[in-house]
């Protein structure tokens, strides 16, 4: 049987290929609002589920561009959770910020990861009990154990306005960090969380394969991941967490960040 992190690692450099192939030549549809997807989106998937499933055959397949109609997308106990191209808008602007990020799950469990920058040729590959690297090197979460000291990522849905949670969350925080950033993939944030770039990420409503490969990332390179205060234990198909390079800095972020909502808790104004 093939290595499962070979195969992956493999998939997420073709998928990143791919999207660069298509740079400059590609067109541009919404899916939804502010929601945009592009051929290099489904070209990437294909190629990246051709190489998966080319090796295990008998895997299950997640896709962000999947439909509800193909027989392998859930299939079996291992699935393949795959971003063709975390990061579309910056793709579709010309902004540097995009990947491709591939999965292999056994039920909740991530077995191995790996997210490609294909603009600046940087892979970062993790697997479960085996660490996290960067083109072949260990990388490690950063030592920041105080928010004042941190550099933290957040996204935001595609669909937000004054009165969200995720402004309230991001204005909880502005004044507590040394700096906040929004890149524009939630699969960067987690590498960069991994290899010390960024000190914590948190979001509270995203996709699964938006994350997947980032947060085995973020947990082999000795960071932290965490639920929201009062909130749920992360859930891969429904996933919402904290990460952080530390558990002290992971409880800064728990107490400032404004708690869940739920019957004993006040609804946001």
């Amino acid at each position: 049987m093939s290595d499962p992190l070979a195969v992956c690692e493999a998939a997420a450099r073709a998928g990143g290929g791919v999207l660069r192939d298509w740079v400059g030549r590609f067109a541009v549809s919404l899916k939804g609002p502010r929601d945009y997807v592009t051929e290099a989106d489904l070209a990437a998937q294909a190629e990246v589920q051709r190489i998966v499933l080319g090796a295990f055959p008998h895997h299950g397949f997640v896709g962000e561009e999947s439909t509800p109609e193909e027989p392998t997308q859930s299939a079996g106990e291992y699935r393949w959770i795959v971003d063709p191209l975390d990061g579309t808008t910056n793709y579709v602007r010309g902004i540097p910020a995009y990947c491709t990020s591939v999965a292999l799950a056994r039920g909740d469990e991530l077995l191995v990861g790996a997210i490609y920058d294909p603009v600046r040729d940087e892979c970062f590959t993790a697997r479960a009990g085996g660490g996290a690297w960067l083109n072949g090197k260990r990388i490690a979460a950063a030592a920041t154990a105080d928010l004042g000291e941190a550099v933290v990522a957040v996204s935001f849905p595609a669909q937000v306005d004054g009165t969200s949670l995720a402004v309230q969350d991001f204005l909880a925080v502005v004044p507590e960090a040394l700096a906040i950033r929004r890149s524009g993939s939630s699969a960067i944030n987690l590498a960069y969380v991994a290899c010390g770039r960024f000190d914590a990420f948190w979001v509270r409503s995203i996709k699964s394969w938006d994350v997947a490969a980032g947060l085995l990332l973020v947990r082999e390179a000795g960071g932290c991941i965490g639920p929201f205060a009062a909130g749920p234990e992360l859930v891969l198909d429904t996933p919402a967490f904290i990460s952080a390079a530390t558990p002290r800095l992971l409880g800064q972020l728990q107490r400032v960040l404004p708690r869940w909502l739920d019957g004993n808790e006040t609804a946001p104004r």
